[in-house]
């Protein structure tokens, strides 16, 4: 069946507030996007990354009545003469398409990201395969291909990992494949834990990947001081504002690699993490950098 997209952007309304409102009148999912040519809000971890101008759009079906559903929002919103932006969606097989535009990739050496099903090329590769219907995290963003990259090249063998803010558990998976163990794969949205833990057992590393909350970390847990390598591709204000609780769970001599991270952002990343790192800017891609430091003795 066919969809409509209708779009509201309200710059001085709570995106949130507006999405509430698309669901009561029958959204049947909701999504953010930039309004503009913003940068990303970046909040705490668990809270919904907004921009200065936020577009929120609702996804509903083909025949709903416009008027119908502009007036219930002009309501809702106290919004005489709202517009909102409608667009036809036509009818597709997703995962159909969404094969069609992911291949086998390639990072580094020997490390490949397939879709499932697909085969690498070289019959020595090291090879993450992730399912369609939960790839939000496939290493096609730049930020995840330079920790992808760097994985690659590290010696991981025996060493325990922490991926934190694991999303499809892409880096985690490829972590375990390149001989780390134990990993922990640590994300504070249950759909995120979910996908990690079917794409672990897709690839055969169930028995080495713990997936688990945040709030799983406890302060005397197995994971405080134990780890070796921590990657986190998240954003630069979570990654500043969890510098010390990095800190903790790596061990003297521990690596820690920060990615999702503006270029123009690396400085003040960097001086977040000095007190208990030496740090240094790696490597960037596109507007993208990667931030890899090393945890000094207490």
């Amino acid at each position: 069946m066919p969809w409509l997209q209708i779009s509201v952007e309200l710059p001085d309304e709570d995106p949130q507030r507006i999405a509430a409102s698309l669901e009561a009148v029958g959204a049947l999912a909701v999504t953010f996007e930039a309004g503009g040519r913003d940068a990303l809000y970046e909040p705490p971890p668990g809270e919904t990354p907004l921009w200065a101008r936020t577009r929120v759009v609702g996804l509903f079906a083909g025949d709903t009545q416009v008027a119908a559903v502009r007036g219930a929002l002009t309501r809702s919103l106290g919004r005489p003469g709202l517009e909102v932006q409608v667009a036809p969606l036509p009818d597709q097989d997703w995962e159909r398409v969404w094969l069609r535009d992911f291949h086998p990739m390639r990072f580094g050496a020997r490390l490949w990201v397939c879709p499932g099903g697909a085969c690498a090329p070289d019959p020595g590769a090291v090879t993450v395969s992730l399912d369609p219907g939960l790839a939000f995290g496939t290493g096609t963003h730049p930020s995840t291909a330079l920790c992808l990259e760097w994985l690659d090249g590290a010696d991981l063998a025996g060493r325990a990992l922490m991926d934190y803010g694991c999303g499809s558990g892409i880096l985690a998976i490829a972590a375990a494949k390149l001989g780390a163990a134990p990993v922990w794969a640590v994300d504070h949205d249950p759909q995120a834990l979910q996908a990690t833990e079917v794409n672990a057992a897709r690839n055969g590393v169930s028995a080495r990947v713990r997936v688990c909350a945040p709030a799983d970390l406890e302060p005397a847990g197995p994971a405080r001081g134990a780890v070796r390598v921590l990657v986190a591709n998240i954003l630069a204000g979570p990654l500043q504002a969890l510098a010390g609780r990095f800190a903790d769970h790596l061990a003297p001599g521990g690596t820690v690699v920060l990615a999702g991270i503006l270029a123009e952002q690396a400085h003040g990343v960097m001086r977040a993490y000095e007190h208990w790192f030496t740090m240094e800017h790696r490597q960037n891609c596109e507007e993208w950098a990667l931030l890899v430091g090393c945890r000094r003795e207490e």
